[in-house]
Formats: C-alpha cells, sequence, structure tokens
C-alpha cells in the first residue's frame, strides 16, 4: 500500500534549492531535464522487444565498441532534453567522438557528461541497464572548450545515476548526501524512496570477471584468491557479476561489497571511463561513506587527460576498498 506522504524529485529538488539564496533555479531544471530522459528511455527498454529497438546498430563508437541501438537512441534523447532546457553550454557524451556546444548557450553555467546506457549489450537478455551522469558548474564563460571537462571528479556539482531494473531509479547526489528515486510508472513521476543511502561499511559481496584472472596483474589475483578463501569451512565472501556497472554498483551500495574493473595485460588501462563511470560513480560512492580508487588513489583525485580516459576502477564499501588496496598493493 502506497504511502500518502510522497516527496517528489521535483518537490525535493526546489526544497534543497531554496536553502541556498544564490539558486537560480538552472541547476533544478538540467536534473529535471535528466528525469525526463530518463522517463523516455525507461518506456522504450519496456517495450524494446516489441519494437525494433533491440541488437547492435551496426556502428562502432569512438570507444571501438559495437555500438547498440538502444545506446543511439538513449544518446539523442540525453541531448535532446539538454538542448531543450536551455541551461547547459555543452555535453561531453560516451557515444560522441568530440564535445557537443549548444548553440546560443555559451554563457550557461554548466556542463554535463554522461554515458547514456551503460551495459547496453545487457538489454537483449533483460539485465538491468543504466545512465550515468556528471555535472560540472563552469569557471568561465563563452563557448565551451574541450579542457573544460578536463576537471577531477572532486570538483563534480553533482553526479548521479538511473537503473532501469524491476524498477526505474534515480540515485543522486550533490554533496550532501545520496538520495535515491524511483519512478511511479501509474503517474509518470519519481518519489523519494531511499533517502540518504549509506554504504554498509562491510560486506560480503565482490563483483569482478573472474574469467579475466589470469590476465590481471599478481595483486589483484592475490584479492580473489583472498575472496575465496574459508573460515571454518565456511565462505566469507560471495561473488557477484552481472557486467553492467550501475547494477553491480547498486546492488553493492545498499547491501555491501566492493567492485572491480581492473587493468589487464593487453588493456592496462581498464575499459570503464574515467569523465562518464567512474568520477559520477566515486562521487555517489564517497557520498554515501564509501571509497573509490584506481588502485593507487582516490578516483576524484586523478587529472584527466582526455574525455575517453579509461582508468582502473575499485568502488564500494570503505573496509573493503580499503582491504584490497591493502592486498593489492
Amino acid at each position: 500500500m502506497r504511502s500518502n506522504n510522497i516527496t517528489t524529485l521535483t518537490d525535493f529538488i526546489l526544497e534543497k534549492g531554496n536553502n541556498h539564496a544564490e539558486a537560480t533555479g538552472d541547476f533544478s531544471r538540467i536534473l529535471n531535464d535528466i528525469a525526463l530522459a530518463g522517463k523516455i528511455i525507461h518506456r522504450e527498454i519496456n517495450s524494446a522487444g516489441l519494437g525494433e529497438l533491440l541488437g547492435a546498430s551496426g556502428v562502432t563508437n569512438v570507444q571501438e565498441e559495437e555500438q547498440q541501438k538502444l545506446d543511439d537512441y538513449a544518446d539523442i534523447q540525453f541531448i535532446n532534453a539538454l538542448k531543450m532546457g536551455g541551461k547547459v553550454a555543452a555535453i561531453a557524451s560516451e557515444e560522441q567522438d568530440d564535445i557537443l556546444c549548444f548553440e546560443g548557450k555559451e554563457d550557461a553555467k554548466y556542463i554535463v557528461a554522461f554515458d547514456p546506457l551503460d551495459g547496453s549489450s545487457n538489454i537483449d537478455v533483460n539485465i538491468p541497464v543504466g545512465t550515468i551522469f556528471s555535472i560540472f558548474k563552469r569557471e568561465r564563460k563563452g563557448k565551451v572548450t574541450q579542457d573544460e571537462f578536463l576537471r577531477k571528479g572532486k570538483d563534480q556539482a553533482a553526479a548521479g545515476y538511473i537503473i532501469y531494473g524491476s524498477s526505474t531509479m534515480l540515485v543522486y547526489t550533490t554533496g550532501n548526501g545520496v538520495n535515491g528515486f524511483t519512478l511511479d510508472s501509474t503517474i509518470g513521476v519519481f518519489c523519494l524512496s531511499h533517502p540518504n543511502i549509506k554504504i554498509p561499511v562491510e560486506g560480503g559481496i565482490y563483483s569482478i570477471n573472474e574469467g579475466n584472472t589470469e590476465l590481471y596483474e599478481e595483486g589483484i589475483q592475490r584479492y580473489i584468491a583472498y575472496c575465496k578463501e574459508t573460515t571454518n569451512g565456511k565462505r566469507t565472501h560471495t561473488g557477484r557479476f552481472i557486467g553492467s556497472l550501475v547494477a553491480d554498483f547498486h546492488r553493492n551500495m545498499l547491501k555491501g561489497g566492493i567492485f572491480i574493473y581492473p587493468g589487464t595485460t593487453d588493456k592496462p588501462e581498464g575499459k570503464l571511463r574515467l569523465l562518464y563511470e567512474c568520477n559520477p560513480m566515486a562521487m555517489i560512492a564517497e557520498q554515501a561513506y564509501g571509497s573509490s580508487s584506481d588502485g593507487k588513489i582516490s578516483i576524484l583525485e586523478i587529472q584527466p587527460e582526455a574525455i575517453h580516459q579509461r582508468v582502473p576502477f575499485l568502488v564500494g564499501s570503505k573496509n573493503k576498498v580499503e582491504k584490497a588496496l591493502s592486498i593489492i598493493q
């Protein structure tokens, strides 16, 4: 039975904005534009099998990955929503070779980086996928140049993700805690369902693609072996790997655990992108009292060198990340 005391995403954003005298409404509009694009994508994902949006598009993106039809669709929805909202000067998308500047919005205060549909290859088999976004406040006016996106993760004004699964949720932070909103599809509104999320300090879940174990550096192999150890004949850890960053991260954030996507001998930088995936997820984790690292330093302290830069990624419960680093290093 639903409670009558419902806080919508819009209400929540407005309430938080009212607490800041300098608030102009621009930031609130951007979050609502992101929510709108998420609702449209939610609708299409739920009916993808009935239409023509399943499978590969036949195009290879800048990451040299085969683009799925829904990748392109989701990318267009987010670009259109942010462009029409009018509060963003430029965007950087995982699916685009370069940044995209919005004509006539050169003096807008914000820029946004996003992965429009993380894990899209899993759509065909009904595995949860998601959108990841990162918002930066600009430090100057005029036409945006690529260097404006090359800022450390700790400079993010906000970060979040939308997970499309058994329910659709939008989770975000502005640097003052993490809150989650579940989409009530009967009325088309995101409602506060997970206030003030905190990642358990401990957790028994480790999420890593063990199929690549022989390709990982020795420290990662030691950590996998550690997770498989038993105490009094019982396992201390449980392996859970979906292969969709948003889904793996979301589960571990609520239940406690660690997600690791390390480099391999053939790809030492790993697979995940710093701007579109690691920075926003790291900000969320650290605002929820978790931790993140590339194996050496906090993800949020890395100085980006390119908009499509990849980095190894460890994120999750604080104690789990610290223990992993002690074994890896």
